[in-house]
């Protein structure tokens, strides 16, 4: 039996599957659309590609890291359930390994690389792990780094923190650099900075702040009918309060409110004789910016009822 790109398409509308998917089970059953449709079933891609659209903002964040190498990667799944699920979290390890030792520059890269501990592309890992789990699951983002880099989990894989730190050959290796590695990931696992310092904030930025400030000033009754002058000091105290929130090193040092960040690196270096700096860092908290599923007790009791 022959079939057409009108019959791909109609497989496709009924299962959600790429094209070229559907066309290969149109192939191998020889144009029966019934037995494409099961053919896609058995393959595990007509399931997935149902759960695909269903929201996924739970999961994990994990970090790896191999020598100079670290990986920060996001995981998403349906429910905090599937997140606590032991074959989730090795799927999860593993695909933070695969950055590492393949350096992908997309998640398109990534999918197609061999998994690490399998013989499958993390792709075919996906779709088997959404079928055999039941939910969707979509890898978000990953970021890898070649450095001095120390990573964190925090919360069971809630916030994970990957920094890469500028110092002398070695010095990664000592004691007190691992710690103070440690604590300042801490810090920004809680104090979720924006910026390492103020030099990377654009004019624009700034300008933009400036205008939020002064709109807040004009809009209180105590302070609208004070002098432009007045109102300009008002507004660098509070743009001084700014930096202070969003970029690191100027951000008050959680461990010891006596110092800042800044400082606190400063007497680690001290203590080395050397010098240290923060290159980059990332932060992911798990779910951030995505859609939560709501769900409506009262709603899915009655459809079962029905």
């Amino acid at each position: 039996m022959s079939f057409t790109a009108k019959d791909v398409g109609a497989l496709r509308a009924k299962t959600s599957c790429g094209m070229m998917d559907c066309k290969k089970a149109l192939t191998e059953t020889e144009g029966n659309m019934d037995k494409a449709i099961d053919y896609l079933r058995e393959k595990g891609l007509a399931t997935a590609a149902k759960k695909a659209s269903r929201i996924a903002a739970e999961g994990i964040v994990n970090c790896f890291v191999d020598g100079k190498i670290g990986v920060v990667i996001e995981v998403n799944s349906e429910t905090d359930f599937v997140a606590k699920n032991e074959d989730f979290q090795s799927f999860v390890k593993n695909c933070a390994v695969t950055v590492a030792k393949n350096d992908p520059l997309s998640l398109e890269d990534l999918v197609k690389c061999k998994l690490e501990g399998s013989n499958k592309k993390v792709s075919e890992m996906l779709i088997e792990m959404i079928s055999t789990i039941g939910e969707n699951i979509n890898i978000r983002r990953f970021v890898r780094i070649q450095g001095n880099v120390t990573t964190y989990i925090h919360g069971n894989g809630r916030i994970g923190v990957l920094i890469d730190f500028d110092t002398e050959e070695g010095i990664a290796n000592k004691v007190e650099f691992i710690e103070m590695g440690k604590n300042i990931c801490m810090q920004i696992a809680a104090m979720n900075p924006t910026y390492i310092d103020r030099s990377l904030i654009t004019a624009e930025t700034i300008e933009s702040e400036k205008q939020i400030l002064l709109t807040q000033i004009n809009n209180d009754e105590k302070l609208a009918n004070k002098p432009d002058a007045i109102k300009e000091k008002m507004i660098n105290g509070r743009i001084t309060k700014f930096y202070e929130q969003v970029c690191l090193v100027e951000q008050t040092y959680v461990k010891d409110t006596d110092m800042t960040v800044a400082k606190y690196i400063e007497s680690v270096a001290k203590a080395l004789d050397t010098k240290i700096s923060i290159k980059s860092f990332v932060r992911f908290e798990k779910g951030e910016g995505l859609a939560k599923k709501e769900d409506n007790f009262a709603q899915e009791v009655a459809s079962m009822v029905k």
